[in-house]
């Protein structure tokens, strides 16, 4: 019968050893035995519910995980109260400055839903299919975000392009106004909490909605420009106001997709990169960092590392070493996921990165 290896220590012919931090998986597997009420509650902080929190440099997965679903739900009540005020007072005053306003909030209002889904799947532990689990589900969330930006640009656009040919006073400007500060404030409210949600975190995803949930309280406050242009006898600065947040809202898309693309490609941003190699290569023992690859798993950054060492450092001292070294990532680099480390002493690696 084969000898069985540790998980944790793991020997080739290079004589090459691996150490593996695993962390995140464990509490999905725990988060999956609960089930999806419990995990939804908690997060909630319904009463008869609670979690306990993480330590001081340990992530658990789990808990992020909630923190998330929390602020999901909170947007999408936020915005989805904006939303029907504003579209009321639409029917009333016909402006379509709200109009293009009120949409988009809706379209934000229903980001939500694929990011809470998205969260869900995040929470089922790894399979035989997916072994690195269903975290990516996330980006593909935010690219359904994307997509539904894009779409209320356009359609606001033809709403304006309908404006220009037969433009339409505004009726109940006063209320008209009351609904645009409205949207700005249920979109600074949103952006607020899903930004700093989303970047504790790590999800991309959610920043990127965030930073879309800002522009819009601004774009909330261009009506107040239409309904001035109505009163003084320029009706026609409505749709005027309307294209200016539709071209706005097509500068969103642009960087919204740049930051979904570089999840799903597995950029990361090169400064962490650089943070990350300076962990590793504080200790003297470690002589240089040939490889060393990081990849974003929805919200958790993943780390792959080779380590040439100090060819007199005996192997259980190496071994200590890289555990060290593993302790330290988790202390000074955040939301990390899964860590996999690997050291030969005295041999020379190929593929070096630059």
């Amino acid at each position: 019968m084969k000898k069985r290896i540790p998980s944790a220590y793991l020997k080739d012919q290079q004589h090459q050893f691996v150490y593996t931090h695993k962390g995140s998986q464990e509490a999905k597997q725990s988060a999956h035995h609960r089930g999806w009420w419990p995990t939804l509650t908690a997060a909630m902080h319904l009463p008869g519910h609670s979690h306990t929190h993480e330590g001081a440099g340990h992530r658990d997965a789990l808990l992020t995980n909630q923190a998330g679903t929390r602020a999901l739900i909170w947007s999408l009540a936020l915005l989805g109260g904006t939303t029907i005020l504003q579209f009321a007072i639409y029917a009333a005053s016909g402006s379509v400055a709200l109009l293009a306003d009120t949409i988009h909030n809706l379209g934000d209002a229903l980001n939500s839903v694929p990011l809470l889904i998205a969260f869900w799947l995040a929470r089922r532990p790894a399979t035989r299919r997916y072994t690195y689990g269903f975290g990516r589900a996330e980006d593909l969330a935010g690219l359904l975000v994307v997509v539904s930006i894009a779409f209320s640009a356009v359609y606001i656009l033809w709403e304006v392009a309908q404006k220009f040919i037969n433009p339409v006073p505004i009726q109940n400007s006063l209320w008209v106004v009351a609904a645009a500060i409205a949207g700005f404030l249920g979109n600074e409210a949103v952006a607020l909490l899903e930004i700093r949600t989303g970047k504790r975190i790590g999800s991309e995803a959610m920043v990127v909605d965030g930073q879309h949930a800002r522009i819009d309280g601004l774009t909330s406050l261009a009506v107040l420009p239409a309904v001035l242009g109505s009163a003084i006898g320029l009706p026609i600065l409505d749709p005027i106001i309307g294209i200016l947040i539709g071209i706005a809202i097509l500068f969103i898309t642009r960087d919204a997709s740049v930051a979904i693309w570089y999840r799903l490609m597995d950029a990361v941003d090169p400064k962490l990169n650089q943070r990350v190699r300076k962990v590793l290569v504080h200790s003297p023992s470690v002589v240089a960092v040939p490889i060393l690859r990081m990849r974003w798993v929805g919200h958790e950054l993943w780390v792959e590392g080779k380590l040439k060492l100090d060819p007199a450092l005996t192997r259980p001292n190496a071994e200590k070493l890289i555990g060290e070294l593993t302790h330290n990532l988790e202390q000074q680099i955040p939301n990390l996921g899964e860590i996999n480390l690997s050291f030969v002493t005295g041999h020379q690696i190929s593929g070096d990165q630059t």
